[in-house]
């Protein structure tokens, strides 16, 4: 078992401790947070083991997870790595893309393995549909939260679109080549409510939208490819795949077909991906377990998270230009 430490016991930190503590793959040593009086109550409320500073905590771990604020993850990552700890860190990877690029190097420099927090990448519903999106052209995302005070001391491109930027970049295979976008503060000091428009050296174009002051929930993402549409709803954790096929010569009653001007019939088929429910955040931790042990790829890299970050920030420009930039 992989001897972890995790950094930072608040809300989703918690969470992790939690998980760690119960996976088979991890023995939890402990955990460290600067406040004080919230980290006394979580270990004396859950009887974890607090550390007095972030190195006694990093001298006894093999891995540190960073579930710290975003602010504090570039110094927490670059003291773990100079002392040769794998780490996991929370989405997004860094403040900046310089901080997000010097860990990258420092990992490569000290052989250590990196696994950036995009948790969306196990959740059910992408991974039932991930298979069958091929190439697409069009893509179409919703990401609407109620409002919540945590996390509005960031854009809402960092706290909550940055998920949909790492998931499409995971399936489309070609560069960025522009960005368009826009933003709106309403009731933090960062923009609350963004759009953002995505375009690809292929061709394939991606239009983000996320809010956290809707009045409700929604997180979905539509991907529109040849001769289908897959839509993945990461919420009620369901997908479903629209197929459109050259319709047979006699086709069933039931059968829905459309005709063209030019005679061509197609015919449309649904299917729903069995989705096999799960812990995404314990199967994200412990695929990391998996790629330290056989020192294999994690499935979010490093670079994933950079480049996730770099696109994020792409966008938070286009704030202060109105345009593309």
């Amino acid at each position: 078992m992989l001897k972890v430490g995790v950094l930072g016991a608040g809300h989703l930190g918690k969470i992790h401790l939690r998980l760690l503590q119960e996976s088979e793959k991890y023995e939890l040593i402990g955990f460290f947070d600067p406040l004080t009086k919230n980290a006394q109550k979580v270990a004396t409320e859950f009887g974890y083991n607090l550390f007095n500073s972030i190195d006694e905590l990093i001298e006894a771990v093999d891995v540190v997870d960073i579930v710290t604020p975003t602010l504090s993850h570039f110094e927490c990552a670059k003291k773990s790595i100079e002392k040769g700890r794998h780490i996991f860190i929370e989405k997004p990877i860094a403040k900046t893309v310089l901080e997000a690029e010097a860990i990258r190097t420092l990992a490569s420099q000290y052989h250590v393995i990196g696994q950036v927090g995009h948790v969306e990448r196990f959740n059910p519903a992408f991974i039932a549909a991930k298979g069958m999106i091929d190439n697409p052209m069009f893509i179409e995302t919703h990401r609407l939260a109620e409002f919540n005070p945590r996390g509005t001391d960031v854009p809402v491109v960092l706290d909550l679109m940055i998920h949909d930027i790492d998931i499409i970049l995971s399936v489309v295979k070609s560069k960025v080549i522009n960005v368009h976008a826009s933003g709106i503060s309403v009731i933090s000091e960062t923009p609350d409510i963004a759009n953002a428009r995505i375009e690809f050296e292929n061709g394939c174009v991606a239009n983000l939208t996320a809010s956290r002051i809707s009045m409700k929930n929604m997180r979905k993402t539509r991907f529109f490819q040849k001769d289908a549409y897959i839509s993945v709803n990461f919420l009620s954790k369901e997908s479903e795949i629209v197929r459109i096929q050259d319709a047979p010569k006699n086709p069933d009653e039931f059968a829905m077909i459309l005709q063209n001007d030019e005679g061509v019939k197609k015919q449309i088929y649904f299917e729903n991906p069995e989705v096999v429910n799960n812990n995404a955040i314990l199967d994200e931790l412990e695929t990391f377990a998996d790629a330290i042990v056989h020192n294999t790829t994690p499935i979010v890299t490093l670079h994933n998270g950079t480049e996730a970050l770099r696109i994020a920030q792409w966008i938070i420009d286009c704030f202060k230009t109105g345009d593309k930039h």
